[in-house]
């Protein structure tokens, strides 16, 4: 089976919607995006740093979705990265209420030594600095680098994130990122810009109104399902990068054509995710359910047109 390597927070969240909240639960970008991709046919591995607060169960979970946790390091003493949030109305725009990052501050990240040559390297949302020691350490150039970061870091670590961004094939960002990493308003736009400071492939993130993948002057658009309830958006954007990744590494395709196929993958797990709070509903979804929207996506992007 091909290898996908995971990077990124394995966490503790706390909650508030319009509808509920919740103490400390489950959840971190590398968790999210495992879980994902663990409905893939390959082996998965995550990097990632825990307090010994972190309760045994929840690695557990992880392993028993055939993730590899022994890249996961345990600090004895020390307490795990830890988010709290509360979303606005219609679930579109959040106030972070505390972000500790405890055991993240100091995380020097170590790739486990059979995942140094993974085909996928999946850089979820951590400082810079970390995410290139990661591809410091393979020890063959993989088939794709996917990245993954947020606005916090454009403002407080531009110059290396530009570094790590030089070095990947493909960038996922929401489109406010999109607008702020290039300077330009239009998508379209800032897509081109973003193509010239390295990666190959620009995904945008539109949250309920779907993705754009960039790649050269090809633009393809898929949308989001709709859905009769969305409880909680935390991890969707995560659960998204994770279908994504996990279908090329499958796949082991990475063509413009395919990645189209592995942006559908993407928003059909990504839809489960905000079904539920944080991980329950990744937790406890079957292969079966999984087919079974992604027929519906098919019906709702598919049409014959007469020209």
């Amino acid at each position: 089976m091909n290898k996908l390597l995971i990077v990124g927070t394995v966490a503790f969240d706390a909650i508030e919607t319009p509808f509920a909240k919740t103490d400390k639960i489950l959840g971190g970008a590398a968790t999210y995006i495992g879980l994902s991709a663990s409905y893939f046919n390959l082996q998965s591995a995550i990097v990632s740093v825990v307090g010994d607060d972190f309760p045994q169960e929840y690695l557990d979970l992880l392993t028993a979705r055939n993730i590899d946790i022994s890249g996961i390091e345990v600090v004895k003493g020390g307490k795990t990265f830890f988010w709290s949030g509360r979303y606005h109305n219609d679930l579109n725009s959040r106030d972070t209420l505390d972000t500790q990052l405890n055991v993240l501050a100091d995380f020097q990240p170590k790739v486990p030594q059979n995942f140094k040559n993974s085909d996928v390297v999946m850089l979820g949302n951590l400082h810079p600095l970390v995410q290139s020691s990661v591809l410091d350490q393979m020890e063959t150039q993989p088939k794709l680098v996917v990245l993954d970061t947020m606005n916090f870091w454009m403002d407080c670590a531009l110059p290396e994130l530009l570094d790590v961004i030089k070095r990947v094939d493909v960038i996922t960002i929401n489109d406010e990122e999109a607008r702020q990493l290039s300077g330009e308003y239009s998508l379209v736009k800032a897509a081109a810009k973003i193509h010239t400071m390295g990666p190959k492939y620009v995904v945008i993130k539109k949250g309920e109104h779907g993705a754009l993948l960039f790649h050269n002057k090809e633009v393809f658009f898929a949308p989001a399902l709709p859905l009769e309830e969305v409880f909680d958006p935390t991890g969707a954007g995560d659960t998204f990068a994770g279908g994504f990744a996990g279908f090329i590494t499958q796949s082991e395709n990475i063509s413009f054509e395919n990645m189209k196929n592995a942006i559908i993958y993407g928003s059909n797990l990504a839809s489960f995710c905000v079904e539920k709070f944080g991980t329950e509903r990744m937790i406890g979804l079957d292969k079966e359910e999984v087919l079974s929207r992604l027929k519906q996506f098919k019906s709702l992007t598919q049409f014959d047109i007469e020209l």
